[in-house]
């Protein structure tokens, strides 16, 4: 939260004011989502690209909800559920987040395994554990003052994929047709990939993560819940406003500039079949490159490494939450060994799905359609806390922000409903 500028400080740069938003929206783009994307752009070609632009306002509605919610009740999603709903309600969104959320940290550190080997031959389980151990280390021993800003700034390898689209060619004309006048049928090919993209888009796990960012940034910077704060309310929501505008702007941006680059190159050349980020990576290489090949792989390491701690934190916020333990990065391991040990299980969890002869990429894409069905339920216990007035207090949502919540969460639904009967 933003601290109180003496008379005569220089005002708060924008890079100082992005935090908790621009690392959500960054994190989103994880190599799961890159593999969603990348077959995506492979198997539909520009024609779903228009998905993200529409999709925009309704993730940057969502999460500036939820992030509204931690920072008015100094309370995570999952403790304001157990506070003020149904215990059994709390426990079944918290299993099926750390179901989905395993799958994803699989696919991720495989990923991010895979490309590394493409780069220095060497054994692919050995690779996918070092990545997870270093992933562990970095989230439990470093501090949070220094591991938030370095967040921060590993979401700059995104803009690799801003690179990989400068790198090829493609007919410019056709391809904005269809992204501002997409094409959608309502076959199960087409709904399963609208569940899918919706899914890793507007994901659970950033539900659980941005709010609890806002509270660790409350207690680094020693400041009250806005619901003790009123005051200090119109400065924070505008801050919470500009940064996750901003920080989803940026993520729906780079799944865009994903799905043109691989409908550029591999659905041009006929390939529409991706089981993974690395393989995208590895299709690219005879087509676009090896310029946009390396690219495309820096970006898919580059962001695993943001992801992956994101992915276990959110399950670590969500059970601490959920049970009552203490919780949070600010706080050192022996002031919060459960919140830890979640961490460090679910990313070896995640990991261990190696040794199961588990494929993590068709998991994955099976765990973004979960992250699709679980989304509307949980995205209506979400407006239900932001629009109470006696949780929220003087923030409660209210206004434009409420109905694009609401359509949000309609949105999900009827795409739930399309793909369970379809």
């Amino acid at each position: 939260m933003s601290e109180a500028i003496p008379p005569g400080a220089p005002p708060r740069s924008l890079l100082e004011e992005l935090g908790p938003g621009l690392v959500t929206g960054a994190a989103d783009d994880d190599p799961s989502g890159i593999g969603t994307y990348s077959q995506v752009g492979a198997q539909f070609g520009f024609a779903l690209g228009g998905m993200m632009i529409l999709s925009f306002p309704l993730m940057a509605a969502t999460q500036a909800i939820c992030a509204r919610i931690g920072a008015a009740t100094g309370r995570g999603i999952a403790s304001n559920l157990r506070r003020h709903y149904p215990p059994w309600l709390t426990r079944a969104a918290v299993l099926l987040l750390l179901i989905a959320n395993v799958f994803n940290l699989g696919a991720d550190l495989g990923a991010m395994a895979a490309v590394l080997q493409m780069a220095v031959p060497g054994p692919h389980l050995a690779y996918t554990l070092g990545f997870a151990i270093v992933s562990v280390v970095l989230e439990v021993l470093v501090r949070y003052d220094r591991y938030a800003p370095a967040l921060k700034w590993a979401s700059l390898s995104l803009l690799a994929y801003v690179g990989v689209v400068f790198a090829v060619r493609f007919p410019l004309g056709p391809a904005l047709h269809e992204l501002l006048l997409p094409h959608f049928a309502l076959d199960r090919t087409h709904i399963t990939a609208l569940v899918a993209v919706l899914g890793t888009t507007i994901s659970p796990y950033l539900f659980f993560w941005q709010p609890a960012q806002e509270i660790e940034e409350q207690h680094r910077r020693r400041v009250a819940p806005l619901v003790r704060a009123p005051a200090q309310a119109r400065a924070e929501l505008r801050r919470i406003d500009t940064d996750t505008v901003l920080g989803m702007g940026y993520s729906n941006l780079i799944a865009l500039f994903i799905i043109i680059a691989t409908a550029a190159t591999l659905h041009q050349q006929g390939i529409v079949d991706i089981g993974s980020a690395d393989q995208a990576a590895r299709a690219l290489r005879p087509i676009a490159g090896e310029f946009a090949f390396a690219l495309f792989a820096i970006g898919i390491v580059g962001t695993g490494l943001l992801a992956v701690p994101v992915l276990a934190g959110s399950a670590a916020y969500a059970v601490a939450e959920a049970m009552g333990w203490h919780e949070g990065l600010a706080r050192p391991w022996h002031r919060a060994r459960a919140f830890y040990t979640v961490i460090a299980a679910s990313t070896l969890a995640g990991a261990a799905l190696e040794l199961l002869a588990i494929n993590p990429m068709r998991a994955l894409y099976w765990a973004a359609v979960l992250n699709g069905l679980l989304a509307p339920p949980l995205m209506v216990v979400t407006m239900l806390i932001a629009a109470n007035r006696s949780i929220m207090g003087p923030v409660a949502i209210r206004g434009p922000l409420a109905w694009l919540g609401w359509l949000s969460t309609g949105v999900m639904a009827v795409a739930g409903v399309l793909f369970l009967t379809s």
